[in-house]
């Protein structure tokens, strides 16, 4: 969809929003944008490339300056040199320190504005438009972002001397402020973090816990789907949340970073919560602390010792937490990815299997955590040549991810062409 179908207008009691000016689908690609600005996680630094945020663990090539940023190859590195020009300097400055994400992506921003270069990501709301909440933010907040426009102003050093002369439009703690809420946390395929990006025009969309609308990416390219049967001037909202949160967690998260509360009928009915936290407190409190201090394990050591440290748990909590509840379910993901990484697919599958009752609860109608899941677990089936099963997995995935993600996003023709070897595979048979 062009944005000229997409217009801006004024939401009662939200302040800006976005609309459609037609009746939409579900399933509808309604727009698609490359970040203003936006920087590869520190946590996939090495892993995957910089430019295009596709994942090739093996043979990416170093930048010969400052070597921390990588790329899958010279034509990446070539396009990626105009954002990565002055930090190269920057990060080669500080060196063996490394800044943290938001100050890196702040930095990018800076350079950005200096060269007043024109964004398409601009088009329906510019950079300057954002709305930072200043006002709202708590002193606490306040006080940490003081501390990251210190931090930035140390990072730049060597590229801007004297922060008094920049022009007024570039104010390091206005930046931060910004970014604190308007900013997007980049997904891979899989929905695993692998980036924060600035997408100014769609920072119009509100939230809602229910919303009508879903993003995935497609590299750092950001795609807005349908979800729902939108109306003529009907507002289009997204979840700035994760929807699993119980009631209590989500408002909390929503007050901190976007400074208001939500009062969605989900909200009001504090809908499904008690199954959310179901079983007995003691023991979602010790998984909720074990699922807290996982790190992303990086050799198979570490998932060795986290795969052990979850079947603990799992096992003496047996009987006292079911698989609702959130904590369990987050702790079978991690388990199951911990299988994975080993290659210990028969185990990997029979955790997998257990999460897709509660994703099914939790995640109604599309979503595309829930076609996710259901492909990662139809792979599973598959590789152990359950293949009616794997089939009817696949066509679950295939009718959400349709909707969520389109036909043409590159996650969507890696689950057709597993779809088409398992029906080769059950003609054979």
């Amino acid at each position: 969809m062009e944005p000229a179908v997409l217009e801006r207008f004024h939401s009662p009691g939200k302040g800006n929003g976005l609309r459609s000016r037609r009746r939409v689908r579900p399933g509808e690609l309604l727009y698609r944008d490359a970040p203003f600005a936006y920087v590869l996680t520190k946590q996939q630094l090495g892993s995957v490339c910089e430019r295009c945020l596709r994942s090739r663990n093996e043979n990416l090539h170093r930048c010969s300056q400052c070597k921390v940023a990588k790329y899958c190859g010279r034509s990446c590195q070539k396009e990626a040199w105009l954002d990565h020009k002055q930090e190269c300097r920057c990060l080669k400055s500080i060196e063996p320190n490394f800044p943290p994400d938001s100050v890196r992506l702040a930095g990018r921003i800076v350079f950005k504005l200096l060269r007043q270069s024109v964004c398409p990501s601009e088009r329906l709301y510019s950079f300057s438009d954002l709305q930072s909440n200043t006002e709202r933010l708590s002193e606490e907040m306040k006080d940490g972002l003081r501390h990251l426009a210190q931090t930035l102003q140390l990072y730049l050093k060597t590229e801007i001397q004297d922060e008094s002369q920049l022009p007024p439009a570039i104010d390091f703690f206005q930046i931060f402020t910004k970014v604190t809420c308007n900013c997007f946390t980049i997904s891979n395929g899989e929905m695993q973090d692998v980036g924060v990006g600035l997408y100014p025009s769609m920072s119009l969309l509100n939230h809602s816990c229910d919303p009508n609308c879903v993003i995935v990416f497609e590299g750092n390219q950001l795609l807005l789907h349908s979800v729902r049967e939108i109306q003529i001037g009907e507002e289009l909202t997204i979840s700035y949340v994760e929807s699993l949160m119980p009631t209590r967690e989500r408002q909390k998260q929503l007050v901190r970073q976007y400074c208001f509360e939500c009062d969605c009928l989900l909200c009001q009915n504090q809908e499904k919560d008690a199954e959310k936290l179901a079983g007995e407190d003691h023991a979602w409190k010790a998984v909720k602390d074990a699922v807290n201090e996982v790190r992303y394990p990086k050799s198979k050591e570490e998932w060795k010792h986290v795969l052990a440290r979850c079947q603990n748990l799992l096992s003496s909590n047996e009987g006292h937490l079911p698989d609702t509840n959130i904590y369990q379910l987050k702790m079978l993901d991690c388990v199951m990815d911990a299988c994975i990484n080993l290659e210990s697919w028969e185990e990997a599958l029979y955790y997998g299997s257990r999460t897709l009752e509660p994703y099914r609860l939790y995640y109604p109608g599309f979503h595309p955590l829930r076609a996710v899941q259901l492909m990662r677990v139809g792979k599973l089936q598959y590789s152990q040549g359950m293949f009616p099963q794997a089939l009817e997995t696949l066509k679950q995935a295939y009718n959400i991810m349709k909707v969520t993600h389109g036909t043409d996003h590159s996650l969507m023709k890696v689950l057709m062409e597993i779809k088409e070897e398992c029906e080769a595979m059950m003609r054979i048979q």
